[in-house]
Order: C-alpha cells, then structure tokens, then sequence
C-alpha cells in the first residue's frame, strides 16, 4: 500500500478523479516502452505489445469473478452499455437521472429498433434504491440498467438487494465510478461495463465489459462486428457470432490501451480493491469532515456503505458561485455543474490537498453573507 499510495503524483489540489485520473508512473512507463516496441517493426515487438489484450482481459476476470471468455475489451464505457442495452427485448428499467450512457442509449435503441421499451424511474434524489426497483417492475420488464456508483450524488448500489428485487431478469450495470475503488458484489450483475480512465490510472480508450451466462443467453449481439466470430479473419463468408462474450464486439481492440490497461490493472491486484476502498472512504471522510466545519451542505450519503470517493457539496445557489470561485483561486480541481460542487478524493490524495480544500472553504465562509 505505501509504495501505491506514492504513486500519486498529480498536483496539490487535485481532487477530481470521478472525472479524469491522472495517469500512474507505471502506467506513463509502460505506454512509452510499448509505443517504441510498436515503432520497431519487428513481429516479435508487435505480438508482445498484442499479448497485453490478453493481459488484461485475465485481469478483469479476475477482479470480476469471471472467466477471461466472459471479458471483452471495448474503446469505453458506453460502447460496451450499447452492446447490452440494443441486445435487450423487453422493458428496460432505467432512471431519468442516470449518467446519459445510460439514458441516451436506452432512448436511441428503443427508437431504432423497436423491440426494446424504456420504463422510465424518476427518483426524487437520484438515488436508485431497492424500494424504487421494486415500486417500478412490471411483468413487462426485462433488465434493469443502473450506475455502481451514481455520477452527482456517489450515491452506492447495492447490486446484491438490487439482484434481489428484479429476480431473473437481467442487471447491467455501469460501474465506471467506482471500479478499483469499491469492493462491490459483481457477481449479481449480468453485465458489468466501465473504463479504466478514472479510478484506475490508465488514461481513455480502456474500456471493458463483463457478459455473464444468462446476459450471453438473452442478450441479441446486434452491434457484433467481424471481431465478434470465432475463428480466424472472416473472408468470403459472414459466419455467426461467438458464443461467447466476444460477440459483443466490433473490431479489434487498441493493443496499446489494453497495455495501459493491464499496467493499472497490476498496481490494483497487488494492494487489493478492499484496502484501497478502505483508504478512499477515509480521504471522503476527510471531505466531510472539511464541509460540515464551515457549514456547506453535502448531498451524499454518509453511510460508508452508500458511498465511494464522491462526496458532492450542495451549496445554496446564491453560494454556489462563490464557493467554486474560492476552490479555483485556492488551486482545487473538481467538477462544477448544475449548482453541485463535487469533490472526489482517490487514495493518494495527500493531507496536503485537504488543507488546500479547508483553506477554500474558510476562505468562502468568512466572505459568506448570511
């Protein structure tokens, strides 16, 4: 764990890593060694640099529960919820205030194909809880689509009671915002699609998605390319799709992401998802503490249980713009939108950058008119 936690080498103040993870060393290292091997020529450099797609997909299952067959490499997040979503038929179940991955591509493929219709859920807070799922279901619905981790409030699923509720109809579930950083329950989810550019350290083009036997079952492979077969290039025939979760897949993936991929992938698997959960929830904790000393509101939920690394500050909107002004004189980056301020802390976010936090906060507060 030290020598993770000193891998975090972004600038004091950096507090935005439900946005974008500044890449790790290991990562930055193994990118330039692999982009020389890639400028080499020699088939021996390019089938190393290839053999990291496999690296990868070997890692995800193993921090999935899954087999490496179940694991196919996408260029994002959406790209693999867009396999899912267009091979539903059925109703799908999906709240209004979901991150748009999810709710564009609902929309687009039930407008494009017709067999697949959105059951809307319009949660007052935004949090997709048990008690809304059930209150939702229908005898019509077939999948629920729901973030880990929700985009505005870090609100935390529980996919083990969300499995609960819907029973056997299918789960997918887009966990971009807390894949590294949570210790969840990917077992109950039927189809698992994240990106290893946030949490992970890996930088964009590093997506995965899990398909599990009954998404492999169900799910119609309607975006499935030529990489999606079985077998070798297919020439002159047009073959079916793997059985397997390759079918949900286009073409070929970027051998140099799956190698910045791999790379972050490592650094987790030798500390371990729970204890970098455990040091995430205590820089949150940090976060809270700061927000409730100087009286600014906090829209997530305090049970540790409920959270990950977002902590989102809902100030009065007269304050909202004061309140960002400070936090960007004082050098803190976050995420402003829609009147929110959300601040999300990583694991090797140092003591430093907290202060720099209380710095702005008391700054805002002083200068506050009640």
């Amino acid at each position: 764990m030290e020598s993770f936690l000193a891998s975090f080498d972004a600038e004091p103040g950096y507090l935005d890593w439900a946005s974008f993870g500044p890449l790790s060393p290991s990562v930055r290292a193994e990118a330039g060694a692999d982009t020389e091997l890639l400028g080499s020529g020699r088939r021996s450099s390019l089938d190393l640099v290839g053999g990291h797609v496999a690296d990868a997909r070997e890692l995800l299952a193993g921090m999935l529960d899954a087999a490496p067959d179940q694991v196919v490499l996408q260029p994002s997040t959406t790209y693999g919820l867009m396999h899912a979503i267009y091979g539903v038929a059925g109703g799908l179940l999906v709240s209004r205030a979901e991150f748009p991955s999810l709710t564009v591509t609902a929309q687009r493929a039930a407008d494009a194909l017709g067999s697949l219709q959105v059951q809307w859920m319009d949660p007052e807070d935004g949090m997709v809880t048990p008690e809304l799922v059930r209150a939702s279901l229908t005898d019509d619905t077939r999948a629920l689509a729901v973030s880990l981790v929700d985009f505005r409030t870090g609100y935390r699923a529980d996919l083990t009671a969300l499995r609960d509720v819907i029973g056997d109809r299918l789960l997918i579930v887009d966990a971009i915002q807390g894949f590294g950083v949570v210790d969840a329950d990917y077992g109950a989810a039927d189809v698992v699609c994240a990106n290893g550019y946030k949490w992970l350290r890996a930088g964009r083009g590093t997506g995965f998605a899990r398909f599990g036997e009954r998404a492999l079952e169900r799910l119609a492979p309607v975006l499935s390319g030529f990489a999606g077969t079985d077998g070798d290039l297919p020439v002159d025939v047009v073959p079916l799709p793997s059985a397997s979760a390759r079918a949900f897949t286009v073409a070929w993936p970027d051998a140099l992401a799956a190698s910045r991929l791999a790379a972050a992938l490592r650094e987790i698997a030798e500390v371990g998802v729970s204890a970098i959960e455990g040091e995430v929830a205590g820089r949150a904790r940090d976060v809270f503490f700061t927000a409730d000393r100087y009286g600014i509101p906090v829209l997530t939920p305090r049970e540790p249980a409920q959270h990950a690394g977002i902590v989102t500050l809902a100030p009065a909107p007269q304050d909202a713009a004061p309140l960002a002004a400070s936090l960007a004189n004082h050098g803190i980056t976050v995420t402003v939108r829609s009147g929110l301020i959300r601040v999300a802390p990583h694991a090797g976010t140092g003591a430093d950058s907290i202060r720099l936090l209380g710095d702005a906060l008391a700054e805002f507060s002083a200068a506050r008119v009640w």
